[in-house]
């Protein structure tokens, strides 16, 4: 029986139905996921056995009806453990992959409920319907016949049986790699070791290493890409070293964390399930249900560019020699962002680390992020010191139009701490819908090492850039407006999903915006304008490295996933030698961003065969910046647009029409080739 005092068992009575928090226990979480799973199979099963004929309302509606508790409590549940996992978490996590992979298999395998589904799509154009309803009724007959609601009984036990261990698999992939990055971080006892390290940097490692329980030392610990940005201030060669050589073993040691056998047998069963589905691997499978359509094409956009990504890389690399020259014998993968900002330095006079200062974390937040959508969008930003989020850490905020209309909360987490998954990420914990009465509230996890209390956070422009991106994904989430839930916010296919959180990095160095955050959290003064055109000036310099580093990532991704049901791979080290040295990217120096054993995006975070997608929406990133440009820039009726045509939509629409209503025309790919350096 389930207990009446479970608030997750029922809406929440706090403003914008934020979770309670407060009175949300470990034993709630079980409970409400075993409620919410009967619950919507029971709600399931009345629609597939109505005996009225297929209408929207009965089959569609229902549907989107259906599922509250699992939705309310799976919201809540996985930014918990994304965020600040415990055991008990862990434990949940993976013992729930299978159940909720078999949950959804039951709905979406349902023969009864795809005869009704295809029913109404068979009849589409004789019902009259309104263009979200289509589209909704569109997404639903494609996403059913894609998850194999066509194939037969024993295809799918098989299938479902596949499924089950790839849901287990994958998360035991993402707790491996959270307990070894926190294993493998790097402590130094000798302070003489960290030069080239700020104070707060300092005052960070030593509070990490505190909170580790070493009495003695500093930690520097791993983020989740391959590099690390002390790598380019650390003046000690060998910590460089230990470094980068603790960031690529994550994964590779042995023992209870090694995640080779995983990658090995998540390929294998994807590339199984995809020839169950009629595709020739799990790429295929994959694109047919994004704006890319299929493999080739996505070869086609990484062929294109990885060539002259390399010679541009080659290129840097020989200015890295030079400048290291008398110094060390090759240039190393933890020697090169060292000495590409000695030359950053030499040739256009930008120290990026001497801009810390003036991006301190509050100021970042309130004077640059909020500011920008301000101007934009006309909506403000107050703290609601009253209302409790999951963590200490996070900050919630009541985000509301100009004339003091509601629009959502922003909760915003932006320290690292052992617990939390690496990377930052955006979810949403209530999701909006006209159709369910519900309002939204959406989070940022961010990265960022706490100082001790009383020191500032200041942020590198890299960290800073981060924060304007992710908040691109919560203005999609808290600015959608849609009548089905489906469509909520950012729902949209994956290959377009980053496309509003890459547009909204440009407001970090607009004028205007820039202008009112960017100050010396000492002083006061503003950032000096030459030092801002010199790093724009620059902003060329590196692309060489980062556009490689990414495409490898992005091609081992392609190539893990465009492996058949025949293949047999024995050896992941050997595996990706291969697909880097086919892709002209093989450099030792220039590492994917993203190695196999650490490739949290695609074998634990929905990025499978998709991690294409950030250059893939970067195209329309680019060309979207120059409209902003052509068009005034910062301007409300600029925002309006662009807030109605593409932020607003949701998933409600097909993404690449939206855009289409938004530019006038499809994206032209000359704007990011320019600005990477490519053309």
């Amino acid at each position: 029986m389930a207990s009446a005092r479970n608030p997750l068992l029922t809406e929440s009575s706090l403003p914008f139905r934020l979770p309670q928090f407060a009175d949300i226990r470990e034993e709630h979480y079980g409970e409400a996921f075993a409620v919410g799973m009967t619950e919507q199979r029971e709600e399931v099963a009345a629609i597939s056995a109505n005996p009225d004929a297929p209408t929207i309302e009965n089959t569609l509606v229902a549907l989107e009806r259906s599922g509250r508790v699992l939705d309310r409590v799976a919201s809540v549940f996985f930014n918990k453990a994304s965020s600040d996992s415990t055991a008990f978490t862990d434990d949940l996590e993976q013992e729930l992959a299978p159940l909720l992979a078999a949950h959804h298999d039951a709905i979406t395998l349902d023969p009864a409920l795809f005869a009704r589904i295809d029913d109404l799509w068979q009849r589409v154009d004789e019902l009259d319907l309104d263009a979200e309803t289509r589209y909704l009724l569109e997404r639903y007959r494609t996403e059913f016949t894609l998850a194999g609601a066509g194939l037969d009984a024993e295809q799918k036990r098989r299938l479902s049986a596949v499924n089950a261990e790839l849901a287990t698999l994958t998360t035991r992939f993402e707790k491996n790699l959270l307990a070894d990055t926190n294993d493998l971080a790097v402590h130094v006892l000798d302070v003489t070791e960290l030069d080239g390290m700020e104070e707060g940097q300092l005052a960070a490692a030593r509070e990490a290493a505190a909170e580790r329980g070493l009495d003695e030392g500093y930690l520097i610990t791993l983020p989740l890409f391959t590099g690390h940005p002390l790598l380019a201030s650390l003046t000690r060669r060998d910590l460089r070293e230990r470094i980068m050589t603790a960031s690529r073993s994550r994964g590779i040691r042995g023992g209870d964390h090694d995640n080779r056998d995983l990658v090995l047998e998540v390929t294998r069963l994807r590339a199984q399930r995809a020839r169950l589905l009629g595709f020739r691997d799990h790429a295929s499978s994959v694109t047919a249900d994004e704006t890319a359509r299929t493999p080739e094409a996505v070869a086609e956009l990484l062929g294109r560019l990885a060539p002259a990504a390399a010679r541009n890389a080659a290129a840097e690399k020989a200015a890295l020699r030079d400048a290291a020259q008398g110094e060390i014998d090759e240039v190393r993968s933890w020697d090169w962002p060292f000495y590409a900002e000695r030359v950053r330095r030499a040739r256009y006079d930008v120290d990026t680390a001497a801009m810390k200062p003036y991006f301190e974390l509050e100021r970042v937040l309130r004077d640059g992020v909020f500011h920008a959508a301000e101007r934009l969008y006309g909506v403000t930003f107050r703290e609601r010191e009253d209302l409790l989020a999951y963590h200490p850490d996070a900050r919630v905020f009541e985000v509301t139009e100009g004339d003091g209309t509601p629009v959502g909360l922003y909760i915003g987490d932006f320290y690292t701490r052992d617990s939390k998954r690496g990377g930052a990420w955006m979810n949403a914990l209530v999701s909006q819908s006209s159709l369910l009465d519900e309002p939204v509230v959406v989070v940022n996890n961010l990265n960022i090492g706490k100082p001790p209390a009383g020191m500032p956070t200041l942020l590198t422009v890299d960290e800073t850039e981060t924060l304007f991106h992710e908040f691109g994904h919560a203005l999609h989430g808290l600015f959608a407006r849609v009548r089905y839930p489906r469509f909520s916010g950012t729902n949209v296919f994956r290959d377009f999903v980053e496309f509003p959180s890459q547009v909204n990095e440009m407001w970090m160095l607009w004028p205007e915006v820039l202008a009112n955050y960017a100050v010396h959290h000492e002083t006061g003064e503003p950032m000096p304008a030459d030092l801002v055109e010199r790093l724009e000036a620059s902003s060329t310099w590196g692309q060489g490295f980062g556009t490689s580093e990414y495409l490898a990532a992005a091609l081992l991704d392609q190539a893990w996933h465009r492996i058949t049901a025949d293949d047999e791979v024995t050896d992941v080290a050997a595996f990706e030698a291969r697909a880097l040295a086919e892709a002209g990217l093989a450099d030792e120096a220039v590492p994917p961003r993203y190695a196999s054993t650490y490739f949290a995006h695609t074998f634990a975070g929905g990025y499978d065969a998709g991690y294409y997608s950030y250059i893939w929406s970067e195209v329309l990133d680019a060309d979207t910046v120059e409209w902003f440009r052509e068009n005034g820039g910062l301007t409300r009726e600029n925002g309006d647009r662009f807030r109605a045509r593409l932020l607003g939509v949701g998933g409600a629409k097909n993404p690449l029409e939206a855009y289409r209503d938004f530019r006038g025309r499809d994206a032209r790919i000359e704007p990011l080739l320019e600005r990477r350096g490519l053309n």
